[in-house]
């Protein structure tokens, strides 16, 4: 199987977790056949092939990014104008999709960063609360009762054919935290590095964004 058909697969694969604290509702984008078609467009083009891949983890999924389109860190406007895939979602802007894309331009383009790199997150379904992004460990109980489901998923993700020398997590924060732990408990990688969140960026140090994507460019030659 290419890489291409081994995510795709993955994704439909994807059930909602259960035993997760009242209020909180999942999203997931790969129940919606529109999102499905768009998905298997996407990998198709950039992953159709059996290379390896470096894994890029980040928190869950947004519900204006990879939470609407199904593929991380990707809003409905870059997957239109960067990835040339038309789609009829709300064309509404997500702050990390921005960041991102200018990263992957700059390191030269979508072909060139895609055949060696592959996004996703630690937890690959995302969660709101209240109509609000809602990140997996903003509350202790969420964090608590998805460890299971977390752990799985990472497991899965290897098996589609990444590297376990080295991982990126973004965010440094508490998501780097949290993986460092779970990391450090089943050797899932022989190293994570982390790198700043691209929400954080975009919204505390856009002035320095120049400084921040020669930074991961930096970060993401340890790796080859």
């Amino acid at each position: 199987m290419t890489f291409a058909a081994k995510v795709i697969q993955f994704n439909h694969s994807l059930v909602r977790p259960v035993g997760l604290p009242g209020g909180i509702k999942t999203m997931n984008p790969f129940e919606n056949k529109d999102v499905q078609e768009i998905v298997n467009q996407f990998y198709s083009k950039y992953y159709n092939d059996d290379n390896p891949r470096i894994l890029i983890l980040g928190i869950n999924p947004g519900r204006l990014g990879g939470g609407t389109t199904g593929i991380p860190f990707t809003d409905p406007i870059r997957l239109a104008q960067e990835c040339e895939i038309p789609n009829s979602m709300p064309q509404r802007p997500e702050l990390s999709s921005l960041f991102i894309y200018d990263m992957i331009k700059a390191f030269g383009g979508l072909q060139q960063f895609y055949s060696q790199y592959y996004f996703n997150s630690i937890c690959p379904l995302g969660f709101t609360k209240d109509g609000k992004n809602l990140n997996y460990y903003d509350i202790p109980d969420l964090q608590k009762a998805l460890i299971p489901y977390i752990e799985e998923n990472i497991r899965a993700q290897i098996a589609l054919g990444v590297s376990i020398k080295t991982c990126y997590c973004l965010g440094e924060g508490k998501n780097f935290k949290f993986f460092e732990k779970l990391n450090a408990e089943h050797n899932f990688f022989k190293q994570v590095i982390p790198l700043p969140h691209p929400r954080f960026i975009m919204q505390y140090k856009l002035k320095k964004k120049e400084e921040f994507v020669d930074s991961y460019l930096t970060a993401l030659q340890v790796a080859k």
